[in-house]
């Protein structure tokens, strides 16, 4: 009898630098595609909005890329709008005109596959919206009803909302590993960490949005009004309409973080403890972990990569030899938040019953205790460094997939160990990690 585990789906993200493997799962054509044709020309005559369109140089080729670096398509113009209903007006204008043009929002340009692009159109520039204050900002409130949220506007960058929201001692509960990105832009995506086991990705803790649609028309949508506009534009990579503002479910944020790495050689015990360990949730609250990932180590690649530096440099030659003994080695990474009148209880006791009788490799268990704002900014520290040495602004094919449990080992066995490993491709992480369905 198969028993159907409520843990049945991994994620899995392939950061590695080989545009063969990526050519083979899609072309960029579907991604160009925008909720209207393109026109021959832009004609918007306005005087309300017109002078607030850019068409210098400098301005189209910063919105002719993104992070992928892989698809380059240019605009007519950019868009800088000094408020919603400017962003409105705009795309009335569009859709009551014979000659409609592409539109779309651009944050942080974070996407790899075009997505933030309008080709021959009109890019949104909503990281200047934000620059200027223009925005809809981010405010903490009270409900007697769903408890602490944040209004916060499309525009706003995550770290930000961090930052706001500690200053009343709450933070969302739901990241993604890296917080400069826009709230509109991960919510078109879904917003997937390590802490999604748990509190589902950044769209299931969204309680309403203020959307622009594709008509132009300014709607509040949650899941009880307007449900199928709100549950389109969460996940729905851009094609919905502009997300304006997202009311965010707030927590009590915690201080510090206990933060754990444990090395596998052994994939099906590295998975089975992984499972086991987002089972524990729901069951023991108080010995439940806050986040879980893994992370692939592979010969001849880096111990430590660029998105955290993690293993102490002593311990680097041990580790590399167990990598070249066993060509990949499987990383579970685990973390347990905590607040300073709880550090010994978590270092004696919850800790303790979280490990005990995981099938790690002995002698390879590694432990840091940092700040909730240190754990959650990790990445930012890496990405700087990159960027001081001229290495960042390079192609970064991205590859996010959804594997049933049933299918994990032979995903491990034909991708992990006979492509990347066989091909010898050790550039850039490689992450994996299981998630419950029901969340």
């Amino acid at each position: 009898m198969v028993k159907n585990y409520p843990f049945s789906t991994y994620f899995i993200l392939l950061l590695i630098t080989i545009t063969r493997l990526i050519s083979t799962v899609g072309k960029t054509e579907q991604w160009k595609k925008t909720l209207l044709p393109p026109p021959p020309k832009l004609a918007i005559t306005l005087d309300t909005i017109s002078h607030k369109l850019r068409y210098d140089p400098e301005e189209i080729e910063s919105a002719s890329k993104d992070y992928g670096n892989l698809v380059h398509n240019s605009p007519l113009a950019v868009f800088h709008p000094s408020s919603i209903q400017d962003i409105v007006t705009l795309i009335k204008h569009s859709y009551n005109s014979s000659v409609p043009f592409n539109i779309a929002a651009r944050g942080q340009g974070h996407s790899t596959w075009g997505q933030a692009m309008a080709s021959d159109g009109v890019v949104v520039d909503m990281g200047g919206f934000r620059e200027r204050g223009n925005g809809v900002g981010i405010s903490v409130s009270l409900d007697t009803f769903v408890g602490y949220y944040a209004d916060v506007g499309g525009e706003q960058l995550w770290i930000d909302v961090l930052e706001r929201c500690l200053e009343h001692g709450l933070a969302p509960v739901s990241w993604t590993d890296y917080l400069y990105l826009t709230v509109g832009g991960t919510l078109s995506n879904a917003g997937i960490s390590g802490q999604t086991f748990r509190y589902g990705p950044q769209i299931s803790n969204v309680h309403e949005m203020d959307v622009v649609t594709g008509k132009g028309e300014f709607v509040t949508c949650s899941s009880q009004k307007n449900s199928e506009l709100f549950h389109g534009v969460l996940g729905g990579l851009g094609q919905f309409g502009i997300i304006a503002r997202a009311r965010i479910a707030l927590e009590p944020a915690p201080k510090r973080v206990k933060w754990v790495r444990f090395l596998y050689s052994d994939f099906s015990a590295f998975t089975k403890d992984q499972e086991r360990l987002i089972s524990i949730n729901g069951r023991r609250q108080n010995t439940a972990l806050d986040y879980l990932e893994g992370i692939l180590l592979m010969h001849q690649g880096p111990i430590n990569n660029w998105r955290s530096s993690f293993f102490p440099l002593a311990d680097h030659p041990r580790i590399i030899s167990l990598v070249t003994k066993h060509s990949v080695l499987y990383c579970l990474e685990v973390a347990k938040y905590y607040n300073d009148l709880s550090e010994n209880k978590v270092d004696k006791e919850e800790l303790q019953v979280l490990i005990q009788g995981l099938s790690y490799i002995p002698g390879f268990y590694y432990e840091k205790d940092v700040s909730y704002v240190e754990f959650l900014n990790r990445v930012r520290s890496g990405e700087l460094k990159l960027q001081s040495q001229g290495l960042w602004d390079v192609p970064h094919p991205w590859l996010n997939l959804f594997i049933p449990k049933s299918q994990i080992m032979e995903f491990d066995s034909g991708i992990f160990k006979n492509i990347i490993h066989k091909r010898n491709i050790t550039t850039g992480p490689v992450l994996i990690y299981p998630m419950n369905r029901n969340k």
